[in-house]
């Protein structure tokens, strides 16, 4: 399987690409990094170094691997956070560069625009463009709860609710949704879901809810549900397999004690978990 992954990347951590690019390699998926920016460390920091790159240079990497005459081999892009609207549009006109070189590409986009603990961290207009055009041109989309209450317009406590908006997010056009970091009245505590849905129905699977900096999980999961729902085709499927690794990798972050996202110490996880986690259906 060939990927395309357009994300940010630093040199310290796992975060974007730095996350996803690797646990992609590890399954054995051929992924072709394309950096929105180059950046010390994860800005969560507080204070980090590094270059912004223009949105132009997404299209010019894109057209190099075109002259190639590669494009055409592509299986999938994915796209995470977008620091700017200019940045999103490129993306798409990428997504549309590859699709006409393989018209079954498949697109997932990482809908990043916030969490609980930060609220938006986006700026001005990126809510809006993920809304109206990352997120009906996406065949795979990976809100966490947050994200999705924003891309529907309202606030979703309840599990119904929850189903009534990934259903929502259907009808814009994505064939499979994943929803992460769930908390619903319905959730215990301690615990977390994590919601997927497509036409063969809706699956959840719960994990107890770990105490560790998670910093690049939701880069992570996006890309491990992506490649396992294209080899697999079945999103519960997809979401078995990736909801276990990621757990292991956090339940191993967590045991060490360390602040990033144990990737590479704990990488067998990504391919064989300790734990494996079977969804259950909840929908049609």
């Amino acid at each position: 399987m060939n990927l395309i992954s357009i994300q940010s990347h630093v040199a310290y951590g796992h975060v974007g690409n730095s996350a996803a690019v690797f646990a992609l390699q590890r399954l054995g998926c051929e992924v072709w990094p394309v950096h929105t920016v180059q950046f010390s460390n994860h800005t969560g920091y507080g204070v980090w170094k590094g270059e912004v790159f223009a949105a132009a240079r997404i299209g010019e990497i894109i057209d190099g691997i075109g002259d190639l005459g590669v494009l055409g081999t592509c299986d999938g892009v994915l796209s995470g956070y977008i620091g700017a609207v200019e940045t999103g549009e490129a993306i798409l006109a990428s997504v549309g560069k590859v699709k006409a070189a393989n018209p079954n590409t498949s697109y997932c986009c990482d809908p990043v625009i916030g969490n609980r603990a930060r609220g938006e961290f986006v700026r001005p207009g990126i809510v809006e463009f993920m809304r109206q055009r990352a997120v009906p041109a996406a065949q795979v989309v990976t809100p966490n709860h947050f994200e999705l209450d924003r891309l529907v317009g309202y606030e979703t406590t309840s599990l119904a609710a929850i189903l009534r908006a990934a259903a929502d997010i259907h009808a814009r056009g994505p064939r499979a949704v994943l929803i992460t970091s769930v908390r619903s009245d319905e959730t215990p505590d301690g615990m977390l879901d994590v919601i997927a849905s497509d036409p063969n129905g809706r699956y959840l699977v719960r994990t107890p809810r770990l105490a560790t900096p998670a910093n690049g999980a939701g880069d992570l999961i996006a890309a491990l549900f992506f490649f396992h729902y294209l080899r697999s085709g079945s999103a519960a499927a997809a979401l078995a397999a990736a909801t276990s690794s990621v757990f292991g990798l956090l339940r191993r972050t967590h045991a060490v004690g360390a602040s990033e996202m144990a990737l590479i110490a704990a990488q067998d996880e990504l391919v064989t978990p300790s734990e494996k986690f079977a969804p259950v259906k909840i929908g049609f």
